[in-house]
């Protein structure tokens, strides 16, 4: 190789090295990515304590990676290389049979977190026992990694999320407890997950709520008491999100019931409407943000359902689809996100007068929430 041979090789490296930071500082900053459905990293402001303590260098190398020119694109070249490498996984999702995109949750359900907020859910669940003994649910729902083990590559290990359940089983009081995992493995061979995104269907759901139902002793639910539409065909979760590869988009279905009860719903936005669907929010990423417009820390539902009982459902985005089949049996249901809702859950509890207490989350959810402390306040 010549000098000028060489000189070139420098001078392209420089270009890519110093012309990729510069195409950075000169490019607006995004706040949000619709892709990945989430807020970016913007650019940390600096000061003597946090230069010293490598705090702002740490924001820095976040910000660089979140604000890189062409971000999204270089995502999917990255993960489309491995997967011509006959790669069968990247960035924690396994590529599995047919067209599933299936997260392993790798070490969520071994931290001190994941312990932790089994004694935490017991504690809860301990405190209002006597309070509302018979009136107390607690669901854990497995994640697809669990249940749709059939579909996942060859040799795959992810960990094995009965054994944590389990232990939460095991830590709350007798009769809380509500088996979602053996209803879902009944239907495995349906499509009871997206393939794309990280919440289970809303026929999963209904599954649930039909034994749920029986078990609390309502009239059985039967599919057929329900007018199931497609109200999309393009959605592409938050999954296929971090891959950025181009798939076969799913569709979503939503259960409405022909007879149900007159009510209303207040999301605290100020605006009270007449559903639990925003339609609107089908044209834009987060096509799964149809269930309520997305996550509020509390939702009010208010029914003409005229049965006397009233229900305080403590959850994460995977009870956005059971919710509506709350409303032919409840006159109240009020849904709080406890990651976002910052006040007093006791006097929330207290000022409620509900009859019943659920608990709905998903199983790496439920390991991974550091805000548990709160359902002691």
């Amino acid at each position: 190789m010549n000098r000028r041979q060489s000189w070139n090789i420098i001078l392209l490296f420089c270009i890519l090295i110093f012309g990729f930071t510069a195409a950075t500082w000169v490019t607006p900053s995004k706040e949000f990515s619709d892709t990945e459905n989430r807020a970016l990293a913007q650019f940390p402001q600096p000061s003597l304590e946090t230069v010293l303590n490598g705090e702002f260098e740490s924001d820095y190398e976040k910000y660089l990676s979140d604000q890189f020119p062409g971000r999204d694109g270089w995502i999917g070249l990255k993960t489309d290389a491995e997967r011509a490498m006959l790669r069968q996984e990247s960035k924690d999702i396994y590529f599995a049979k047919d067209g599933y995109l299936i997260e392993k949750h790798t070490g969520s359900f071994t931290t001190d977190t994941a312990q932790g907020n089994i004694r935490l859910l017991a504690g809860f669940f301990e405190k209002y026992q006597e309070e509302y003994q018979g009136h107390l649910t607690a669901m854990v729902v497995p994640n697809a990694v669990d249940i749709l083990r059939d579909k996942l590559p060859p040799f795959a290990s992810p960990y094995d999320q009965e054994e944590y359940l389990a232990l939460v089983e095991n830590a709350l009081p007798q009769e809380v407890w509500f088996d979602t995992a053996s209803i879902l493995k009944e239907h495995k061979e349906e499509e009871i997950y997206y393939r794309t995104d990280h919440h289970w269907q809303t026929k999963a759901a209904f599954y649930v709520w039909q034994e749920w139902a029986k078990e609390q002793g309502f009239e059985i639910p039967s599919e057929e008491d329900y007018r199931v539409e497609t109200v999309t065909e393009e959605f592409e979760g938050t999954v296929q999100s971090k891959l950025g590869i181009s798939v076969q988009p799913d569709s979503i279905q939503i259960y409405v019931h022909e007879e149900d009860p007159f009510y209303t719903v207040d999301t605290g936005t100020g605006e009270e409407s007449y559903s639990v669907y925003d339609l609107e929010a089908l044209n834009t990423k987060s096509k799964y943000d149809v269930y309520f417009g997305g996550n509020h820390a509390l939702v009010k539902i208010r029914t003409q359902a005229d049965t006397g009982r009233r229900i305080l459902l403590i959850k994460d985005s995977y009870a956005h689809c059971f919710a509506p089949f709350l409303v032919t049996e409840f006159d109240q249901i009020d849904l709080v996100d406890i990651r976002y809702y910052n006040q007093n859950l006791s006097q929330l509890i207290e000022e409620g007068n509900y009859t019943d207490l659920m608990f709905l989350y998903n199983a790496s959810g439920f390991a991974e929430d550091v805000n548990f402390s709160k359902l002691l306040l």
